[in-house]
């Protein structure tokens, strides 16, 4: 018990972003889906993406072929030969991909209510996209992380493929998180789904209750085009800015915009449907 403590604490020492962005994780998916769907997401996504990690480290699926260095084992909690923090960090990224893709396709009106309803939520439009929103986090995460000797990260993995295509990362790594982050959005819209008929706050009188997902995918974006720039990965940086934050505004930008010709009074309506307590603002 003494030695799991320590590595819990150690955990906590070792990786405080990593802290922040899971506490961050359950604000804002408690007050957009409510507590317990945050709580459950948060175990059945980890057991997803850790099997997913322990496969990968031992048959080369989904990810491709890559091994752990364990240099802070003992020194922060692991399982199986993984991190604690990688797989949870799955978490919070699929979350905040589900969010933006959530706000990309859910109509809106005048004062930043978005009008989302269960069937917007549980659509295959939402998985497929929050999906590739998960993967494009990737392509500026990854190897930022695998240059972690370069930051306060550490050298704690390598792929045995050396030559990836993009910056040392073979392509089947970007397909493995395409297929992991379909998986883990459809665990929560499946959980969304089981406990539909329950009130939560979804559709409270919070108007900016669903800012805070898309806030952590942003966040996390800055954060490793941060972490690229100190280490001094300016080819890196420049296309993960061009290639990948930009399009990515362009693209949400652009979906969002083309919503504004729907009736409100028809999304309003779905809205309040499946969220009968709702508060809409400017709606008597």
């Amino acid at each position: 018990m003494e030695t799991l403590f320590s590595q819990i604490l150690g955990t906590i020492i070792l990786r405080p972003y990593f802290i922040g962005f899971l506490l961050a994780y359950f604000l804002a998916c408690s007050l957009h889906l409510g507590c317990k769907r945050a709580v459950l997401f948060a175990f059945a996504g980890y057991v997803i993406a850790w099997a997913s990690e322990y496969s990968s480290i031992h048959t080369g699926i989904p990810y491709g072929r890559y091994s752990y260095t364990c240099l802070t084992k003992g020194r922060e909690l692991w399982l199986a030969g993984v991190p604690f923090m990688d797989s949870m960090s799955f978490v919070f990224l699929s979350y905040a991909s589900y969010s933006l893709a959530l706000f990309a396709l859910s109509p809106a009106v005048v004062g930043g209510y978005l009008l989302e309803n269960r069937k917007i939520r549980h659509s295959l439009g939402v998985r497929l996209l929050g999906a590739f929103f998960c993967m494009c986090l990737d392509v500026i995460i990854d190897p930022a992380a695998l240059r972690g000797d370069r930051w306060f990260l550490g050298q704690i993995y390598g792929y045995a493929d050396k030559n990836g295509f993009y910056f040392g990362i073979p392509v089947s790594n970007f397909i493995g998180w395409f297929v992991v982050g379909f998986l883990l959005i459809l665990a929560l819209q499946l959980i969304d789904r089981l406990l539909g008929a329950r009130r939560d706050l979804s559709g409270s009188t919070y108007t900016w209750r669903y800012l805070p997902g898309p806030a952590i995918y942003l966040g996390v974006v800055i954060f490793n085009l941060s972490v690229t720039f100190y280490i001094g990965e300016y080819e890196l940086l420049r296309v993960g800015i061009f290639l990948v934050f930009l399009p990515l505004v362009l693209l949400v930008s652009f979906m969002r915009i083309s919503l504004r010709g729907i009736a409100p009074d028809k999304a309003i309506e779905a809205h309040l449907q499946d969220f009968p307590w709702a508060v809409v603002p400017g709606r008597d």
